[in-house]
Formats: C-alpha cells, structure tokens, sequence
C-alpha cells in the first residue's frame, strides 16, 4: 500500500533487539522488517511481552536495536549521536502514551507548549501553534484547565496536542485507549483517524484492543519476537 506520494517514510530492516538481566541475555525482536508508507496508519498487536513497544521505541529513537537499521525519512537513526538522536526526536516524532503523561501543575496551555520550548519559534508564534492545537483536538476552551479538571479522554487530547504541536513527521500511539472507557476510547480513535486522513500523518500504533485496529488501515501482529500481517 503506497502512501500519498508514494514514499517509504519507515524502512525497519533485520533489526534484533535483546536485553540483558543479570548474566542473560533475553531476545525480545529477531530479525524483524518492516515498511511502513508515507501517510500510512499502521496497528501493532501481540500479546504481551511480544516485543510490540520495544518496535515502537526503536522507530521512534528511544532505544536502539542491537542489529540491522531503522531509518525514518531518509535517516538512519542508529547512526546519531545522543544529542542529533534527541534533536531529531524533537522534531520528527510526536509521542501519545496510555497514561497521558501531564503534568499536573501545568494547564493545558502549559503542557501543550513544552515541546516548543526546545524551538527559536517567537512567543507569539508558539501561542498560534499551541491554541491551533488544541482547538484541533476540541479543547479550544479548557486551555486554562489543569489535568485534574480534566476527564481522562480530555486528558488524552490535551496529549495529543501537545504530540502534533510542533507538526512531527511521524506520531507513534502506545495504547492510546488503554485507560478510556468505550466512549472517551471511540472519540480518541476518531481524532487520531481525522490526524491520519486529513493531515496525512504517518501513524505507528500499539494496541491490545480491537476496535482500536479496525481505525487502521494496516494491522500486524507480533508473536514471539516475530512479525506478521
């Protein structure tokens, strides 16, 4: 399935992944390639402790594979130094948790704009890029809220916001709907749906639940450290 222009936008090629504990040496990811298009929304399921966030962390450069190549955009992202791995992360990836991961003792305003304090971008520009934001995820009028004046599904749009505020190549979804009950979980899937349709973004989500998967275009499940469609 070919993006909107055809491009590749993810290449993971014979990438393994272990870790160690203590003296052993436990595999979590064998050989495994994928290739995700431009535009594509990709659904990763397995059963647990089958590698399916190890995958999503090694594409979005929070870890590194032990072996083989993941390459985002043209770039190699195992050949960057720490500080160029944590630029390029800032720029290109948007990251949406189970758990939100606000703070709570910032608004929504507050919590959005993060990302942009690593930018040059002038205060009157982060403010346009943060309101748009928002208002995109249908929180126009609680940016002044803090996340305990929130409902869960608030909560995980305001996260959401602050994934896209800075407009990232790629947005990866760790169980976005882990912690939602059904309604707040279908309004979550909608929006992320619209983020894929309308702005064309290239989405990689993890996911036990089924209906989440059924939002994707593409699943894959991974088993045992394998991966297939």
């Amino acid at each position: 399935m070919a993006g909107a222009n055809g491009q590749t936008m993810i290449r993971v090629k014979d990438v393994t992944k272990s870790y160690k504990r203590d003296k052993l040496n436990i595999p979590v990811l064998t050989n495994i390639s994928l290739s995700v298009p431009e535009g594509e929304f990709l659904a990763l399921m397995g059963p647990s402790g089958s590698g399916k966030t190890t995958l999503l962390n090694l594409i979005a450069g929070i870890d590194r594979p032990n072996s083989g190549e993941v390459v985002v955009n043209g770039v190699d992202i195992g050949t960057l130094s720490e500080s160029a791995l944590a630029k390029w992360r800032s720029t290109h990836v948007g990251f949406i948790f189970q758990f939100y991961n606000l703070l709570p003792v910032l608004t929504a305003y507050e919590n959005v704009e993060l990302p942009l304090l690593l930018t040059r971008l002038p205060k009157a520009e982060k403010r346009k890029h943060v309101e748009a934001a928002l208002t995109l995820v249908g929180l126009g009028d609680r940016i002044h809220h803090y996340p305990k004046q929130l409902s869960g599904g608030q909560e995980q749009r305001v996260a959401i916001a602050r994934a896209i505020v800075t407009d990232p190549t790629i947005l990866v979804a760790d169980e976005p709907t882990g912690d939602l009950d059904k309604a707040s979980a279908t309004e979550i899937m909608t929006l992320l749906e619209r983020l894929n349709k309308e702005f064309k973004k290239t989405i990689i989500m993890v996911t036990h639940d089924p209906r989440a998967a059924e939002k994707a275009h593409k699943v894959m499940h991974l088993e045992k450290g394998e991966l297939t469609a």
